[in-house]
């Protein structure tokens, strides 16, 4: 999509205390990418490039991919990949679906494979520990393809250990509340897209004014064709950092972009330091 419809790159940081963390891994960087919808138009290949080299530039320790790598057809992964074999990182790079890609029956595997052909692991209710015991690493099964399973995953983590969530949806935060989440990453909102000054963002909004649209010009405007809680619950945790009961959550804006684009709400790649809570 043409830069005056997606907006500059931004870079967002971040600093977050973790209880328990290890001395040896404070201060460690990770980078989150989310939200590609690689599909020819609605991520031009300068953004995508920009925010490859960008991450590389920082140096992590981890980079993190929260979903949405197409749109519908998996078939541009293909080229995706052939991007994100560029991304480089200290201890990997981890993955989670998003809704987009489980489009069709055979988008899962086909996406997986290949994401898996250049070395990014994707987590589908699984926990992994890239420094050792001393950092959980956890990745969630989109909440749209009714496998989110936190009961079955969350209590074979030592209740000591510090863990980071991978979850696509914000959504998810709330039925996380019944665990430790030192910090939930997630995407799917795009940051809402279209931010009113003083006001807050346009599908935030639409529920309150949803009623009073006449019906040939929901067909027109930008998310008012389904009602907005059906494509998305907690619009007030769309972008940024949120506490969450006692766990915090992260939603990156993402680097792809809809029609009518972003207004106020640049794409985003996030660089957080995790460091040991005094």
């Amino acid at each position: 999509m043409h830069r005056l419809l997606t907006g500059r790159l931004k870079v967002e940081k971040l600093t977050v205390p973790i209880a328990n963390l290890p001395p040896s891994l404070h201060g460690i960087k990770i980078v989150q990418l989310s939200d590609f919808h690689y599909d020819g138009f609605s991520l031009s290949d300068d953004l995508l490039e920009k925010a490859i080299a960008t991450s590389n530039q920082i140096q992590p320790d981890l980079v993190f991919l929260t979903g949405d790598y197409v749109t519908s057809n998996p078939a541009p992964i293909y080229q995706l990949v052939l991007q994100l074999k560029h991304l480089t990182s200290r201890f990997g790079i981890y993955a989670v679906l998003g809704n987009h890609d489980l489009y069709f029956s055979h988008s899962k595997t086909t996406i997986i494979r290949a994401l898996a052909s250049i070395d990014i692991h994707v987590l589908w209710n699984q926990i992994v520990y890239p420094f050792g015991s001393e950092l959980a690493i956890v990745g969630f099964a989109d909440l749209r393809s009714h496998q989110f399973n936190p009961a079955a995953v969350m209590p074979q983590i030592d209740a000591r250990i510090p863990r980071i969530v991978l979850s696509h949806n914000p959504d998810t935060a709330e039925q996380l509340q019944s665990w430790r989440v030192d910090l939930q990453l997630s995407g799917h909102t795009h940051g809402g897209q279209i931010i009113i000054p003083k006001i807050g963002s346009l599908p935030a909004l639409l529920p309150k004014i949803h009623p009073f649209i006449p019906q040939p010009l929901r067909q027109k405007l930008p998310y008012a064709k389904k009602k907005p809680y059906q494509r998305f619950r907690h619009w007030e945790w769309s972008q940024g950092l949120h506490q969450v009961g006692k766990n915090l959550l992260y939603v990156n804006r993402g680097l792809g972009t809809y029609l009518p684009g972003r207004l106020f709400c640049r794409p985003e790649i996030t660089v957080i330091n995790l460091v040991a809570q005094n």
